[in-house]
């Protein structure tokens, strides 16, 4: 009897250890990164999952952030450790993080863990990734929250869907991401905001989710509204061609400030939000 258990206590063990180290999160490098425990010092290198992990009410936790994470205005006052992707190695290390969420496109995965620091690369491309992403940290930081959140965004896009009349979902809508010009397309997380508002976008999803256009493009496909941030419009008009374009010629264009554009354009909790700006824009524009 007393060596059964003895054997006992020492699966006990064996399995008290094992649940010790269960918190366990597969990125999107396909990487499996262990933890003791949630980390409770995070520095963020990348402004949607900045503001997942402050979603899901851990504001406290991030020590850093990169230059761009500017939701919500907390952050702000966080030491600022470059760009997402070249950030200061010492600056992030100085700030002795548990780990760093950090983009799949950011090189310095590699860097900062010969350096001893936990990474964890998550980057949200469309709808279904911010679902998935908003789980796997909360996953990360052993917070319940998860799922309350992601229903809150689905609600919020069906609601901004509600908003607009018949006439308004049959416009036709080009998306600028940059003037060069780069265009969001059907196949991009703001092609898919658009699609739930209803409405049609100029750009097929054949061309990639942020295609670079010929302008000529823009001007045979003639749209019935345009969408685009402040900083890119400027000049739009004297592109050869577009001054007669029905939105132009209408003056049927959405011009984003820069704090809307920021939430238009990033794939994390405030889409639904961004969905919300794009439905009043579009509903002004016919009032």
């Amino acid at each position: 009897m007393a060596g059964k258990r003895a054997i006992a206590l020492i699966l006990l063990g064996l399995l008290a250890g094992q649940a010790a180290q269960a918190l366990q999160v597969t990125d999107d490098r396909g990487v499996t990164v262990s933890f003791a425990a949630a980390p409770k010092r995070i520095v963020s290198l990348l402004p949607s999952l900045t503001e997942t992990v402050c979603a899901l009410g851990q504001c406290q936790r991030l020590v850093g952030v990169d230059r761009y994470s500017n939701h919500p205005q907390s952050v702000r006052a966080l030491p600022q450790v470059g760009g997402g992707l070249d950030p200061h190695l010492e600056a992030v290390v100085a700030l002795k993080p548990d780990v760093v969420l950090m983009a799949t496109s950011a090189p310095v995965g590699e860097r900062l863990q010969a350096l001893g620091i936990k990474v964890v690369a998550l980057e949200p491309k469309n709808h279904a990734d911010v679902k998935r992403v908003l789980l796997a940290v909360a996953q990360l930081l052993e917070v319940p929250e998860g799922l309350a959140v992601w229903h809150g965004i689905e609600s919020g896009l069906a609601a901004a869907a509600q908003t607009l009349t018949p006439e308004v979902r049959r416009s036709r809508v080009y998306f600028e991401v940059n003037s060069a010009p780069y265009a969001a397309s059907e196949g991009s997380f703001i092609g898919e905001t658009l699609s739930g508002l209803g409405v049609h976008n100029i750009v097929p999803a054949s061309l990639g989710p942020f295609p670079k256009l010929n302008p000529e493009f823009v001007v045979r496909a003639n749209p019935d509204v345009i969408m685009v941030g402040d900083r890119n419009y400027a000049g739009m008009q004297g592109r050869p061609g577009w001054s007669g374009i029905r939105a132009i010629r209408q003056g049927r264009v959405c011009v984003f400030t820069p704090e809307q554009a920021d939430v238009v354009v990033r794939p994390g909790p405030r889409m639904a939000e961004g969905a919300s700006i794009m439905a009043r824009c579009l509903l002004g524009l016919t009032s």
